[in-house]
């Protein structure tokens, strides 16, 4: 049965913390003219690494003019806050107050009680900082004793150290400067964190569990750890004279990802809380689907994984009543992941050749 207006859902507002900018407009402006956001790292070294470059948000400083117009008391608050928030957190807050003003959000016009927040994240590592006059205390001669941990350690950690880093602190970080009182997830995916998010706020709203949600993801992997750590588990592209040649999907040259940053977010509305209110649109969520297979689905069950997602995502819009009912469904542009990992890649293509 077709959807009723009660139940569509509809995007408008936009916020975005990039490579290639902080605004939709850069973002876009950027994309449709080839720009890359890849170059040398500016805020990890690199002499243990075995790359040289990523794609940094080299233009978000965690300024509080980063998050947008605010107005005075929620600057302060926010500075504030950003004692207990690292990087990863700082860009999804900043994300979300840029789509909050981007959506004409007035809390005159929305009720308080049924706005929340849902949030994908990445999993966020601390810092080595974090520990670092802690464990000087527990060296000598260049040996760590960890039995003296709890005495002379522990006590130089900052007490307060672990809400920097964890991946429920930006919905609730945005929920609490916004007073947004109505549902608030937040859910942790690696890079299908922001379409799980997307898609959990979907349905929220069209069940009617909410007129509006701010929905959004972060992450960050250039970090002194995180960046080692993909170094060392898996394939990244190899340095290249011209870093911005570094990521190629699809390419036959392609030989891995490129680490990198960023944060996006939407304000999402029941349509009829949208039009009620005179919003923009952006556009309109038709629908949503999610695919989890592992090695016993056989080879290439990643291929398996994005078939799934792509057959889910027809099969939905029939349901909705957005896409025929029966025979082939118009598809104008297929956002690929496109890793630029060779077997990624090869499987994407493949599952979007199968469908």
């Amino acid at each position: 049965m077709p959807a009723t207006s009660a139940q569509r859902v509809v995007i408008t507002g936009i916020g975005v913390i990039s490579p290639l900018g902080n605004t939709p407009e850069e973002l876009l402006s950027g994309l449709r003219e080839g720009e890359s956001g890849i170059a040398p790292f500016t805020q990890i070294p690199t002499d243990a690494l075995p790359i040289s470059s990523g794609a940094e948000a080299t233009a978000f400083t965690g300024h509080i003019s980063d998050y947008g117009p605010l107005e005075k008391a929620l600057q302060r608050t926010i500075r504030k806050g950003s004692k207990v928030m690292c990087r990863e957190i700082e860009m999804g807050v900043a994300a979300a107050q840029l789509a909050l003003h981007n959506g004409g959000h007035n809390p005159d016009d929305f009720d308080r009680d049924r706005t929340g927040v849902v949030y994908g994240c990445d999993y966020i590592m601390s810092l080595p900082e974090e520990y670092a006059e802690g464990i000087a205390a527990c060296t000598t001669d260049g040996e760590f004793d960890f039995t003296k941990w709890g005495d002379l350690g522990l006590p130089k950690v900052n007490p307060l150290w672990l809400l920097k880093y964890l991946p429920n602190m930006p919905a609730s970080h945005i929920a609490i400067y916004n007073d947004l009182r109505g549902p608030n997830n937040s859910i942790t995916l690696r890079e299908a964190s922001a379409g799980a998010a997307l898609s959990e706020a979907v349905s929220t709203i069209s069940r009617g569990h909410a007129d509006a949600l701010v929905v959004g993801a972060t992450g960050s992997r250039v970090h002194t750890l995180r960046t080692l750590h993909a170094c060392m588990q898996e394939t990244l592209a190899s340095d290249t004279e011209d870093p911005s040649r570094m990521s190629r999907p699809f390419d036959s040259s392609r030989d891995g990802s490129v680490v990198g940053e960023g944060a996006g977010a939407f304000l999402c509305e029941s349509l009829e809380h949208a039009e009620k209110r005179g919003a923009t649109i952006y556009g309109e969520i038709v629908a949503c689907s999610s695919s989890a297979v592992g090695p016993a689905a056989g080879n290439q069950p990643m291929r398996k994984g994005f078939a799934n997602v792509l057959r889910g995502v027809i099969n939905a819009g029939r349901q909705s009543g957005f896409a025929p009912a029966e025979g082939k469904v118009e598809v104008g542009h297929i956002h690929a992941h496109g890793l630029s990992d060779v077997e990624t890649d090869a499987c994407e293509a493949g599952a979007i050749a199968d469908v």
